[in-house]
């Protein structure tokens, strides 16, 4: 039988990355895609199908509501509009063109307005807000916030992400008593985050996780939260969210694959990912021009890489070199890429066998001809 790489000439994949969008983020269990090509063979109602999952996965997480959406970028506009609509249907239905003055203003951290494959201010402005940043690129305390609440301030947007600055942020639980005391909402972005409870538990309106990174579902989104802001956020599928709706399979692939991480998590310690990769750190550590060392993930999850470093000088080569050579050939290896710059690249393994690793390894030997 002819493979899908075959019969599109499609290039073999070693994704040293980690759960990236590009590299189409995961790998479900087979239960999930089980489950996913029996939604696809059956008929709902589309409403009740949302809200009965929703109300299965808010019993399994322990939080009053939640919904999926098609991804987490769209939980964010959606997110974003709910708290600007409301229960208003003439601006549900006219926000892209309705001046109608409401408050609008969505204040977030500085150091969180980031491109993580798209601009976070997009997603924003997407659902009818206004970026406001609040203290520096490399700052952010929490008088830097509540100096910026006034009656135009919609919510609170914290973005938890290992492409955000991590230094001199304060934290969600900070950004919780603000938004608590000034009784406004406060949003918090947790796309990639393990933890399906805590930012709820710190006392955030909305959290947002992506159904493909940790939970590993199909492409989908997660929004859990407060009964009345989950309700706003379904409600978008009548507006901003009619062209970013999930599909059935979609939402039962993610109910599907959040009951197997809470019930039966089978997913690798940060101990663990050491274990598998130091045999590959040692054999690159021989290498002339190449060494490798254990880094724990910057963003504080348990997660362990294998932080990659290339001698230019004794390789003739820099890193991002190194790197676009690694994509070439029959099989394209990605790493992590945003430390080229100083040389280096990190190898997430979570993905990758212990059979691809040496695969990655020769591959290494044979670009420096060693």
């Amino acid at each position: 039988m002819t493979s899908v790489y075959e019969k599109y000439n499609l290039k073999e994949v070693i994704n040293a990355s980690g759960r990236m969008t590009i590299l189409g983020v995961s790998t479900p269990r087979p239960e999930v895609t089980e489950t996913v090509a029996q939604g696809l063979n059956e008929y709902f109602e589309m409403k009740d199908l949302v809200n009965k999952t929703g109300e299965y996965i808010a019993k399994l997480l322990q939080v009053d509501n939640a919904v999926v959406v098609s991804c987490a970028s769209a939980g964010i506009v959606q997110s974003i509009a709910a708290y600007i609509v409301k229960d208003d249907l003439e601006l549900l239905y006219n926000l892209h063109s309705s001046d109608k003055y409401v408050a609008r203003e969505i204040i977030m951290p500085k150091g969180h307005n980031v491109n993580f494959g798209a601009p976070v201010d997009t997603m924003v402005t997407l659902g009818g807000g206004i970026v406001v940043e609040a203290g520096y690129a490399n700052e952010c305390k929490p008088e830097h916030i509540e100096a910026l609440i006034n009656q135009d301030t919609a919510a609170i947007l914290y973005v938890k992400s290992h492409h955000c600055v991590q230094k001199s942020i304060l934290s969600v639980s900070e950004a919780a008593a603000i938004a608590k005391k000034h009784q406004i909402p406060l949003i918090v972005d947790a796309a990639a985050e393990e933890d399906l409870q805590a930012y709820y538990k710190m006392g955030a309106n909305l959290v947002i996780y992506s159904g493909a990174k940790a939970i590993e579902g199909p492409t989908s989104g997660l929004v859990i939260g407060r009964h009345q802001d989950i309700e706003w956020v379904k409600q978008q599928s009548m507006g901003i969210g009619r062209p970013m709706k999930v599909g059935k399979e979609g939402i039962l692939g993610l109910t599907k694959a959040i009951e197997l991480y809470m019930t039966d998590p089978k997913k690798e310690s940060g101990q663990q990912m050491i274990e598998k990769m130091t045999p590959f750190i040692d054999k690159l550590n021989q290498l002339n021009g190449i060494s490798a060392k254990v880094v724990w993930d910057g963003a504080g999850r348990d997660i362990t890489r294998a932080e990659i470093s290339f001698d230019s000088h004794v390789l003739g080569k820099n890193a991002a070199q190194m790197v676009q050579l690694m994509k070439e050939g029959d099989t394209a290896v990605y790493f992590r890429e945003y430390k080229a710059n100083d040389g280096k690249v990190e190898a997430d393994v979570r993905s990758v066998s212990s059979a691809q690793l040496d695969v990655i390894y020769h591959k290494f030997k044979q670009i420096i001809g060693a």
